[in-house]
C-alpha cells in the first residue's frame, strides 16, 4: 500500500493525500485490537473448560469457570464499537469507496469473530453439560447469561467498567451494577443490547448447528449439533 501511495504521490498529490488520510483511518488500532484479545479470550478459556476427554483439577476449574463468565461479555462487547466505525466514516472530506469498503469489511469481520467467540463458548458449554447428563441446564444458562451479558455491555460501554474491575474493585462494580438496574433512564439501552445480543445468538446458533450437522453427514460423524 505505501509504495502506491508513493508512486501516486508525483502525478496526484491531491488523491495522494486523500489516500494517506483514508489508509490512516481505516487502519486498525490498538484500541480494537486489544477489545478483539479480550472477544477471542472466553473462547479459549471455554475450550479448556469444556473440551472432552480432559480432566482438570477442581480447584484449578472453578476458578477458571468464574474467570470465563466474567470474560464472556467482552466477547459481545465488540458490536459496541460501531461508534468507533461511524466516527471514522463521518469526516470531511469523505472516504473515497475503496476506503469505505475495506472500513465495511473491516467491522463486519471484527463484530462476526466477537458474536462466534460468544457462540461458540456457549455451544461448548451446552456440549459439556450434555455430555455429563445435564443438558437441562443449558437454557437456563442462557436464560441468564443473556440479560447478565447485557447489563455488562452497558457498565463497559457507558461506566467504563472491565471485567477485571470485578477482582479489581467490587464495590464499585456492585454499586453501579445495582444503581443501573435501580434506574430507569438506561433501561431502554439495556433492552436494546438484550435484543440485539439475542438475535445475533440464537441466528449465528442457528447457522452454526446447521453447518455443524451438514459436515456430520458429509463426513458420517455422531450428529450431536441438533442437540446444542
Amino acid at each position: 500500500m505505501e509504495s502506491l501511495l508513493q508512486s501516486t504521490a508525483h502525478t496526484h498529490p491531491m488523491l495522494e493525500q486523500t489516500a494517506r488520510e483514508a489508509w490512516k483511518i481505516i487502519t486498525p488500532n490498538f484500541h480494537l485490537g486489544w477489545d478483539l484479545f479480550l472477544a477471542l479470550l472466553p473462547l479459549g478459556l471455554a475450550w479448556f473448560l469444556f473440551r472432552s476427554g480432559k480432566d482438570t483439577p477442581r480447584w484449578i476449574w472453578w476458578p477458571l469457570l468464574v474467570s470465563f463468565v466474567a470474560f464472556l461479555p467482552n466477547a459481545p462487547y465488540v458490536l459496541t464499537d460501531i461508534i468507533h466505525f461511524v466516527s471514522k466514516i463521518r469526516v470531511t472530506p469523505p472516504l473515497p469507496l475503496w476506503a469505505l469498503s475495506l472500513l465495511f469489511l473491516e467491522f463486519f469481520l471484527y463484530f462476526s469473530i466477537g458474536i462466534q467467540s460468544f457462540t461458540l463458548s456457549l455451544m461448548l458449554w451446552g456440549r459439556f453439560l450434555r455430555h455429563r447428563g445435564m443438558g437441562w441446564l443449558f437454557f437456563p444458562t442462557e436464560v441468564l447469561i443473556l440479560p447478565l451479558s447485557a447489563l455488562a455491555l452497558y457498565l463497559g460501554r457507558v461506566d467504563r467498567l472491565n471485567s477485571w474491575n470485578i477482582v479489581t474493585d467490587p464495590e464499585r462494580v456492585i454499586h453501579e451494577a445495582m444503581k443501573e438496574a435501580a434506574s430507569h433512564d438506561p433501561v431502554g439501552i439495556m433492552l436494546l443490547f438484550l435484543m440485539l445480543l439475542t438475535l445475533l445468538y440464537y441466528a449465528t446458533k442457528a447457522c452454526n448447528t446447521l453447518v455443524l450437522q451438514l459436515l456430520a453427514s458429509r463426513l458420517h460423524l455422531p450428529n450431536e449439533a441438533s442437540r446444542t
